[in-house]
């Protein structure tokens, strides 16, 4: 399997109140072309990452409505879309919806993470949808054991394709799947729910951080207004 049948094989998932980005379009938010754009973005980030040999994978537990859900991309909103693109080489990322730019505040974070941590790191989710609430959208939900089987043939394929020399579990949820599936993982609070300033030390730990550099980044990252 190549990148490119990746996406497809992606693409082609369906489960009841689940929204797969990469297919199904929202007629509220999105523009008419929107799948198309957020598989493109995908395949750029992935094939990018394949040639620059990433340093680690960061996998969490699904995507969110306000960040992966609008953009495709795992722990990233719209507001860091450009954030994404530097990351790899000033992709061509895109934005797929209408409106606004929407924030969402655990994309804040990760960004802001990823700034001070200064490796190449791909972003991930063990189930790699948006799982909403029974007629609520613009929800989340926790995936269920049935959904994250059937996706694990992708991230197993990510892991042996990217040969990450780290996998950071970002949360408990994401840590236990992924130890199910016997991926060793460093594991971290998920930065949700007051978990922010946890995340950024255990990040900063895992990485050998000085308590310095770590106490800074944190200092500049807590002290902006919270969204």
């Amino acid at each position: 399997m190549n990148s490119s049948v990746f996406v497809k094989k992606l693409a082609s998932l369906h489960f009841k109140d689940a929204f797969n980005p990469y297919s199904d379009g929202c007629k509220e938010f999105d523009r008419h072309d929107a799948p198309r754009i957020r598989r493109e973005n995908l395949q750029l980030v992935i094939d990018a990452a394949l040639k620059i040999s990433v340093d680690s994978l960061w996998i969490a537990r699904d995507l969110g409505y306000r960040g992966g859900r609008r953009t495709g991309l795992a722990l990233t909103d719209e507001a860091h879309l450009y954030d994404h693109s530097h990351l790899y080489g000033d992709l061509p990322l895109k934005r797929a919806t209408r409106g606004p730019v929407v924030v969402e505040r655990t994309a804040k974070v990760i960004w802001q993470t990823l700034k001070l941590i200064d490796r190449p790191v791909f972003l991930w989710n063990v189930f790699p949808l948006h799982p909403h609430e029974p007629n609520d959208p613009q929800s989340n939900r926790c995936h269920t054991r049935a959904e994250r089987e059937a996706c694990r043939p992708l991230l197993r394929w990510l892991i042996a394709s990217l040969q990450p020399k780290l996998v950071v579990a970002i949360g408990r949820d994401a840590e236990l799947a992924l130890a199910d599936m016997g991926i060793a993982t460093s594991g971290v609070r998920h930065p949700s729910y007051g978990g922010q300033a946890d995340f950024v030390h255990g990040m900063c730990s895992t990485y050998g951080l000085s308590s310095a550099r770590c106490s800074e980044g944190q200092l500049s990252m807590f002290s902006e207004e919270t969204l």
